[in-house]
């Protein structure tokens, strides 16, 4: 049971903090170290290998950006979910409820249309911080939702 706090002032935005920076520490290593190789690869190597080289370096990180912009957005209008693949925006009275099992790797947000979707701006790996903001999301959910507790 998430804990009673206050909903936050808006807008707000929960984003995981290590992964951030694991994904953007690595994707710059891997960029880097690209462009190292290609420069220092043994001459039977084309211009166009060392081109896809470094290609092939952004390539991953690029795959890697899309695991760091991972956020949730609450505004006045809704809920913004940003994942790795996809962005759903949501109004308050769509936005049902927040659940979180222990040992899932983020919580899912539950919709009136039927849909639940993952929260991957909110790392469960991340305890204290996970627990505040499923604690102020669904205080924003109560506060703003079409299911207010008056």
């Amino acid at each position: 049971m998430p804990e009673l706090v206050p909903p936050p002032p808006l807008p707000v935005v929960w984003r995981p903090r290590r992964g951030r920076f694991v994904a953007y520490t690595f994707a710059t290593l891997i960029v880097l170290g690209a462009v190292v190789m290609a420069i220092l690869i043994a001459p039977p190597f084309q211009l166009a290998d060392r081109i896809a080289i470094v290609a092939f370096g952004c390539a991953v990180a690029f795959v890697l950006h899309l695991l760091g912009r991972v956020r949730v957005e609450a505004d006045d209008e809704g809920v913004t979910l940003v994942n790795a693949a996809r962005t759903h925006r949501y109004t308050w009275p769509e936005v049902l409820d927040v659940t979180f099992v222990q040992g899932d790797p983020w919580p899912r947000v539950d919709f009136s249309d039927g849909r639940t979707i993952g929260a991957m701006g909110i790392q469960g790996s991340e305890k204290p911080a996970a627990r505040r903001a499923i604690a102020e999301l669904t205080a924003l959910i109560h506060d703003r939702g079409e299911a207010r507790e008056d």
